[in-house]
């Protein structure tokens, strides 16, 4: 089986992370309407991957990983600096 044996949006899935996942999906979630948020990971775990990866020089980096602004990974570290 294919990626262009796939109906619809798991074809997409197919595509993207192979046709057998897209079937471990399907089985999983069939008939359900499922809507992802933006954020993948928790606030914590992002606030923490911040504190522990900053080096000084790159909240701009930091701050594009997690969809931030620069200046919420600034208020994030001042968080931590008190």
């Amino acid at each position: 089986m294919e990626a262009k044996d796939f109906a619809d949006i798991y074809e997409e899935i197919a595509v993207e992370v192979g046709a057998e996942t897209a079937v471990a999906i399907h089985k999983l979630f069939k008939g359900q309407q499922i809507l992802f948020p933006q954020k993948l990971y928790k606030k914590d775990y992002i606030y923490n991957y911040i504190k522990q990866n900053y080096n000084g020089k790159n909240i701009r980096e930091l701050s594009k990983m997690f969809g931030y602004s620069d200046r919420r990974v600034r208020q994030i570290l001042n968080e931590f600096a008190k």
